[in-house]
């Protein structure tokens, strides 16, 4: 009982899990993004191979 109060009352924990949850969404972000970038750099590619042939 007494190591859960004094988990309970450290905030290094809270920081690590806010620094965790921050970087889960800044990933989310990121993947996103690529992924939506990377789907519309591949039609105009696709286009311009088109065009070109």
């Amino acid at each position: 009982m007494k190591t859960l109060r004094r988990l309970w009352a450290e905030e290094e924990g809270q920081d690590i899990a806010e620094y965790a949850v921050m970087l889960a969404v800044i990933l989310v972000l990121v993947v996103g993004t690529i992924r939506l970038v990377g789907s519309n750099a591949n039609n105009v590619f696709s286009s311009a191979s088109s065009a070109l042939q």
